[in-house]
């Protein structure tokens, strides 16, 4: 503790020096807000070509971005507030700055993240190499490009947005073609619903459909990383140059980059192509398991997720096969389809439910198995789990199942982002991580000062010897809050968790809002309006990311775009504001600690939004995930002698320390398994570049230098087609 207290000092000062150091730079740009502000829309979209030309060599500029910065940052405040009516505080430009020196900027929840990333996203943008904006789903980049776009659009700069299987050209003159006809009043209408619930709401007849290749042509390019990663497998997969969508890895500003960078990390993204495995085995060996005895036939190792099948096991199988030897049978086929037909059902003996959940590792939909993603509760489209998982968790649900595959590509997301020349990212919770951030991806983290000052009351836990108990106190504390009027947002691990706290608050007959994988597509919509008085909301981990909660709701427009939103005055919505601010604003409650602290503190910040009153508190129990696998044997057996009621609360220090412990030793663990996956994909990243970088070579080759590129191949595989032989190679002959 003494070590880390001198560690969180020295970075403490650290920190201070370089944001003091950045005191110089935001003088500039403010020295220029008046001279912007007496530029008309086409002399501020003429300085962008100005602008351009002074960095281009090959008309006789010399500048290079940070000679310019202070213009192109003046020119983006000056933009936003003519569009968004938005105005980037001196912070906010700091972290600009930060972001534009390749560096991670720890921005507070409501610190307006968003419009940060415009300022490095336009300055970088000038060199015309393209700039890619990464969010953490479809939703958030379409969002952004539609919300940001006006202020790029104003100044003469294209935006593209890239979702699954469709990409986007922000374009304020494409109309839905439903619509009949592109009047005046419809476009101040759809103007006046984008600047109102722009945070929330994508204005879809702005976004004009387009290829790929238009979507990265754009000079600012959004999406997610899933979209960005394997558009590059993709590209490497072509057989023809103008299959290619990408055009270069310039710079990158990734949005929740803790999200991406850490908590995606341990998964590669994976292009496959169906093998010849047979479906009758998977429906068999998932018939079969059922019939196994746990802690008999197989043993569960919850904490690496892990099955092993006993002696008795093998012989049980077998006797229902009718074969005499698992191993010899259908050479290894039988025992891996029973191997992964046993992780798919074994029963977790703490738990008494399965070691892959429904609601909780993975949902079923549209006769799919679509995975959870285990930090953010986002369904993760397109990803499937390998080695034959997949398929067995296909045949214990009884959807189709689909045929095992063979890898064509992969890449980690590590080895993805560090091809950009520069990278830069954003998150309201960095700095518990900045040891990997600078290890893996040479990031600094900068701790952003906010706005206004933090107010938020983060209150101790409140630990439970039983989650039966644990969730009664929950629906207790919510009823009461919500009788007094004050805005309540729990957070769930799971989906399975956040349906129980639904149906425990329905027996209750608390009115309630629900939040998780399965209405995704509602999320912003049902977070934006999860501060408004008497509102009780239920999300799981993805809680609205990348949208405020504003007390009171979203403010009225003049526009009756929607009742939800705007079925009062703005005097109502203002006096319902200071109601809840009295009240204490948004509470924040978790139902449990995740396994990593920077998790946690992200649903805490989901309340104390820009000076905003809010509270918080989580529930634990003894029974919760993170204490039963990781927790104390001592506390354990300790708490079993208190004699105290199940929904009574226990108070001790050796519980807040055995909470910490718990999860400090899990993000070591999760940390060590990101780094020996990281150290696999070097290897190949070696190999990957290698076949990657001939293969793009002889697409973009003329036919007569061809034979040149092949020579160049035979030469570096040691003059022969394997590479065993390692001299007197003969090309000639080859």
């Amino acid at each position: 503790m003494i070590f880390m207290s001198f560690v969180s000092k020295i970075l403490g000062d650290s920190n201070s020096r370089y944001i003091k150091s950045l005191e110089p730079k935001i003088k500039a740009i403010n020295s220029l807000e008046e001279k912007f502000a007496k530029f008309s829309d086409l002399e501020l979209k003429a300085k962008t070509a100005e602008l351009k030309n002074r960095l281009n060599p090959s008309t006789g500029g010399r500048e290079n971005l940070d000679d310019i910065l202070a213009e192109a940052f003046a020119a983006v405040r000056e933009a936003a507030k003519r569009t968004l009516k938005q105005r980037h505080f001196d912070v906010q430009l700091m972290g600009g700055i930060a972001l534009h020196e390749g560096k991670i900027a720890e921005m507070k929840t409501g610190e307006g993240k968003t419009l940060v990333a415009t300022l490095p996203a336009y300055l970088n943008a000038l060199i015309g190499k393209g700039v890619h904006i990464v969010t953490v789903n479809d939703y958030l980049s379409r969002r952004d490009a539609v919300w940001m776009g006006q202020i790029y659009h104003l100044l003469g700069l294209s935006v593209g947005c890239l979702n699954h299987e469709s990409s986007f050209i922000y374009d304020p003159s494409h109309i839905n073609k439903n619509e009949a006809q592109n009047s005046n009043d419809q476009n101040l209408k759809l103007d006046e619903i984008r600047d109102a619930l722009g945070s929330f709401k994508v204005v879809h007849e702005y976004l004009k459909p387009c290829t790929r290749k238009e979507a990265y042509e754009a000079y600012i390019t959004y999406g997610t990383n899933n979209e960005f990663g394997f558009d590059y497998l993709k590209d490497n997969l072509a057989y023809d140059k103008n299959q290619f969508v990408q055009r270069g890895y310039h710079y990158v500003v990734v949005d929740e980059i803790d999200s991406i960078l850490i908590d995606e990390a341990r998964t590669p993204l994976i292009i496959s192509a169906p093998d010849a495995e047979s479906e009758e085995l998977y429906a068999t060996f998932s018939r079969i398991v059922p019939k196994l005895e746990e802690g008999r036939d197989y043993a569960v190792d919850e904490k690496m997720r892990a099955v092993s099948i006993t002696e008795e096991g093998i012989e049980a199988v077998e006797k229902i096969l009718g074969i005499k030897d698992i191993y010899t049978e259908k050479g290894i086929k039988y025992v891996h389809h029973l191997e992964q037909a046993l992780k798919a059902q074994a029963i977790n003996p703490a738990t008494g439910g399965p070691l892959f959940e429904r609601d909780k590792h993975y949902v079923v939909k549209n006769g799919e198995i679509v995975i959870v993603d285990e930090f953010t509760g986002r369904l993760m489209p397109g990803r499937r789990w390998s080695e034959g998982l997949h398929q067995a968790i296909e045949a214990k649900e009884g959807v189709q199942v689909q045929k095992e595959s063979r890898t064509l590509a992969s890449i980690t997301f590590q080895n993805y982002f560090r091809m950009y020349q520069k990278l830069s990212g954003m998150t309201g919770t960095a700095l518990t991580s900045a040891e990997e951030f600078n290890k893996v991806y040479n990031l600094e983290v900068v701790i952003v000062p906010t706005n206004k000052p933090m107010i938020r009351k983060d209150l101790p836990d409140l630990v439970f010897q039983s989650e039966k108990g644990k969730f009664q106190a929950i629906v207790n504390e919510i009823k009461k809050l919500r009788q007094k009027g004050q805005p309540v947002l729990t957070g769930t691990v799971s989906i399975e968790k956040n349906e129980r706290l639904s149906l425990l608050l329905k027996k209750e007959g608390i009115a309630h809002r629900v939040l998780n994988a399965k209405h995704h597509e509602e999320e912003g919509e049902i977070i934006a309006q999860a501060g408004r008085k008497r509102a009780v909301t239920i999300a799981t981990n993805m809680a609205g990311r990348g949208v405020d909660i504003m007390l009171g709701g979203v403010p009225p427009t003049k526009f009756k775009v929607n009742e939800d939103y705007c079925d009062r005055s703005f005097e109502d919505w203002e006096k319902e504001r200071d109601e809840i601010v009295k009240l204490g604003g948004l509470c924040v409650f978790g139902t449990e600690r995740h396994e990593a602290r920077r998790i946690d503190n992200q649903l805490r910040g989901r309340s104390g939004r820009q000076g905003d009153a809010g509270e918080s508190r989580f529930f634990v129990s003894l029974e919760d995930d993170l204490m039963r696998i990781f927790g104390s044997d001592r506390l354990k057996k300790m708490m079993g002698t208190f004699g105290i009621p199940e929904d009574q609360p226990i108070e001790n220090s050796l519980v807040s320390k055995a909470i910490e412990s718990a999860q400090s030793k899990i993000e070591g663990f999760n940390f060590d398994s990101r780094k020996h996956i990281l150290e696999y994909d070097d290897v190949m990243n070696l190999q990957r570049n290698k076949i990657y970088n001939w293969r793009r070579k002889i697409l973009f080759s003329g036919g007569e230098s061809l034979r040149e590129i092949i020579k160049e191949i035979f030469s570096a595989q040691g003059g022969s087609a394997s590479g065993g032989e390692k001299k007197g190679g003969n090309f000639d002959k080859f």
